[in-house]
């Protein structure tokens, strides 16, 4: 039945390899759990239903990529959109976080629309190939500073904007010899690398105690407070419009850029540089947005991230899928 899902053979890959290449997407990802919560909190939000929602659409997205699309792509709340929703809609604009839940569902449902009448294929094939590799470069530009920025290896500075941190401190020399650990096992073609450096990093942070450990099985929060919370009416104001197509065009050239990086990174591609099957991945990509609109997060969206799965040997939705069961089973820890 898995051979005639994910079509292994055809894509010279194993189930061993694919679920080694989901837990190392997974895991390069794992911090959107987190983070997700952190931003959308500020906005009056449960940080709690938004940790479950967060799970839930990352699942959610993830599975109907890996089964509708078979692409080791992997979906959750879009780094940016989620600052977009919260500092500029609602911090910045004044509108209530429910208000802008239903613009994203807007949007999602132009994402399907646009997917279904294949005019976002055609959106897509039209963009330069080069500017759709800026785009995933921009992307992982953004992702790292936000690596750097958390480790302490970068500070704010108002004279430069950015400065160098405390590169002595535990989480620097630990964030640097974790970088290297990945870096030296992935050239030397090491299966699960990612993982590998992981893996090594939380150990050596538990044992310096930078870690505190808090068990691994809790009751999960309720997912209530944000569920079905979305104002739908009340998001078709024409002043919130520029709004809806805000969130539109992010989500569409991030997902651009985002799905031709990580196929020409697995050798994907056609020989024409296009995705097979583009019409089922952005389908996947805008019915994660609308569910997670539901669910009370942010723009769903595929993830850069999924790079890591492929480096692994990724090939297949099989990838996407463990990862989106390695999400449900979050929402217990």
């Amino acid at each position: 039945m898995i051979e005639k899902i994910f079509k292994l053979k055809q894509h010279n890959t194993n189930i061993k390899t694919e679920i080694i290449a989901g837990i190392s997407t997974f895991l390069a990802m794992a911090y959107i759990i987190v983070v997700n919560p952190q931003i959308l909190s500020q906005t009056g939000m449960d940080y709690g239903a938004v940790f479950v929602a967060t799970c839930l659409a990352a699942a959610a997205g993830s599975l109907i990529m890996g089964l509708l699309a078979n692409y080791p792509i992997a979906l959750a709340p879009g780094m940016g959109l989620n600052a977009f929703f919260t500092f500029g809609v609602v911090m910045g604009m004044g509108h209530s976080w429910q208000i802008a839940l239903g613009c994203i569902f807007w949007s999602g449902i132009l994402f399907v629309l646009l997917s279904v009448f294949k005019t976002r294929k055609w959106i897509i094939n039209s963009i330069p190939q080069s500017l759709k590799y800026a785009i995933s470069v921009g992307i992982g530009m953004f992702l790292a500073m936000i690596a750097l920025q958390n480790s302490g290896i970068i500070v704010t500075n108002q004279a430069t904007i950015v400065g160098l941190g405390d590169i002595g401190s535990a989480e620097s020399l630990l964030a640097i010899f974790g970088f290297f650990i990945i870096a030296a096992l992935s050239i030397r073609k090491v299966s699960g690398a990612i993982i590998i450096g992981i893996l090594v990093v939380s150990i050596v942070a538990f044992l310096l105690g930078l870690i505190e450990y808090q068990g691994l099985i809790a009751a999960p929060p309720s997912i209530m407070p944000t569920f079905a919370q979305l104002e739908l009416s009340a998001a078709l104001d024409l002043a919130l419009l520029p709004v809806i197509f805000a969130f539109l065009f992010v989500d569409l050239f991030d997902t651009s850029g985002t799905l031709i990086a990580v196929a020409d990174k697995g050798k994907l591609l056609d020989e024409n540089g296009q995705l097979p099957r583009v019409e089922k991945a952005l389908l996947a990509d805008s019915g994660a947005t609308v569910v997670g609109s539901v669910l009370g997060t942010s723009s769903t969206t595929s993830y850069i991230e999924s790079a890591a799965g492929v480096v692994s040997g990724g090939r297949t939705g099989l990838t996407a899928v463990t990862t989106a069961v390695l999400f449900l089973s979050l929402i217990h820890i």
